[in-house]
């Protein structure tokens, strides 16, 4: 595939480096000289030292033939511009990085349609939301997010007490907006019907708004969530921290932040409503003490530097901090602290940089659908209701979906829930939907 990046900092050197092993088509265009020196010796790709805003650089680096346009620089403006110049000069795919803050408005205006970008993302975010699943939901064996993280995908064990063994699907009423997709059952896996049965010890995938799910996933488990909050304690108030606690902070728990900078603890205050801002350095075991780290259940490092990360984890580890999770900057020290930090204390860790190639790894297909997951039995795939397709302009309920599949997400501008009969399919829209392999053809058949 050719694909054409912008920017060679950590996340588009990473993205490039690795993409160029695959023996993908690969054009980087940076602005800084010394980095693009740097990488032209190093990988084997198309570099172009310039301003990826210009038009003349994306006609250098073959944006004629380009599949995959990738905006990872750390500008929003940058990344905007150079995504909106690249759809208007033909490319079909237009992926842009974005800082968390702006993709928390997308709820108030439309980016994406308005640059014409496929897919925004925040590297921040997808790394809070790794971070994130270890404590929202331990229950569950999976936790994913799709459609801008407003729909979650979770897998839950039923239980053999639960009130849904025996019943069918049709029959469980299931809380409006969220759906059970696939069962595995020992080594059978099924797209399941509203004629299918929940059966004691059935995997269940489950999707829908996370609020809504909770009672889904609490029903089928048999477990009323009454314990006490889960404390958890993060160490770096920067934009890591602050998107994790912005999650964690309507999930059943107590967040407190560590942070040394006075001025950012002035502004976690601001924006956190029900979070503790400690102005401390948690690098120092006499605060760590201070403020009663032993028996808290989640220690979760987030600043900018890998090594206080670690060390501060094996503090608070020492401590009697229950699990520390940590987040690693440099992939391959992830990979290795994740395989073998158990043995000292850390379940855990994330890589901002990983975290982003997953991201992005399904766009990079021929295909008219991206593959969002792949799971046994099923892939979960996202397609645009295309214009004139037999989809477009019916309800859900009037269209002839094949057997093995459900309709999970529906995105439509910037709104996303897991679709309902009534909704109407338009064009433009983006569908998520388990999809079985005898099914997808047809499923594409419906939307293209």
């Amino acid at each position: 595939m050719n694909i054409i990046i912008v920017g060679a900092g950590e996340i588009g050197r990473h993205l490039a480096t690795s993409l160029s092993r695959e023996s993908h088509s690969i054009s980087v265009i940076e602005s800084d000289p010394d980095l693009a020196s740097d990488l032209e010796q190093s990988i084997d790709a198309k570099i172009v030292g310039s301003d990826g805003t210009s038009v003349e650089a994306l006609v250098e680096a073959n944006v004629g033939e380009c599949g995959l346009f990738l905006a990872l620089t750390s500008s929003n403006t940058a990344n905007l511009v150079s995504s909106s110049i690249a759809k208007k000069m033909g490319v079909e795919q237009v992926v842009c990085r974005v800082h968390p803050s702006l993709q928390r408005e997308e709820w108030l205006f439309d980016f994406k349609g308005t640059f014409g970008v496929d897919h925004l993302f925040s590297s921040e975010r997808l790394a809070a939301i790794e971070l994130a699943k270890f404590i929202r939901n331990p229950e569950s064996l999976t936790v994913e997010e799709i459609a801008r993280g407003r729909i979650e995908l979770q897998q839950v064990r039923v239980d053999p007490k639960s009130d849904a063994v025996g019943r069918t699907l049709a029959d469980l009423k299931a809380p409006e907006r969220t759906r059970i997709a696939m069962l595995t059952r020992g080594s059978d896996h099924l797209v399941p019907t509203a004629e299918s049965r929940i059966e004691a010890g059935d995997v269940v995938t489950i999707f829908g708004e996370p609020r809504k799910l909770k009672s889904l996933a609490e029903r089928l488990q048999k477990k009323k969530d009454d314990r006490e909050s889960l404390r958890v304690v993060i160490f770096g108030g920067g934009e890591y921290g602050f998107s994790l606690a912005q999650m964690l902070e309507s999930y059943h728990c107590k967040v407190r932040i560590f942070e040394q900078d006075e001025a950012i603890c002035r502004g976690l205050v601001d924006r956190l409503s029900n979070t503790t801002v400690i102005h401390a350095d948690a690098t120092v075991v006499a605060e760590l003490q201070e403020e009663q780290i032993d028996g808290v259940d989640f220690f979760v490092a987030t600043s900018s530097s890998d090594e206080d990360n670690v060390m501060t984890c094996l503090q608070a580890h020492t401590l009697g901090a229950k699990t520390c999770l940590t987040l690693i900057h440099r992939a391959d020290y992830a990979e290795a602290i994740s395989s073998s930090g158990r043995h000292f204390g850390i379940q855990a860790a994330v890589s901002p940089r990983d975290a982003t190639r997953r991201e992005i790894e399904r766009f990079i297909t021929s295909d008219r659908f991206h593959l969002v997951k792949q799971m046994p039995g099923a892939e979960i795939l996202e397609m645009r209701v295309r214009k004139g397709s037999l989809a477009a302009g019916h309800m859900v309920k009037e269209v002839d979906w094949p057997q093995g599949c459900v309709l999970v997400g529906l995105l439509h501008a910037i709104h996303a829930d897991v679709p309902g009969p009534d909704d109407v399919l338009q064009a433009g829209d983006h569908i998520y939907a388990v999809v079985s392999p005898k099914a997808r053809k047809a499923f594409v058949k419906l939307l293209a």
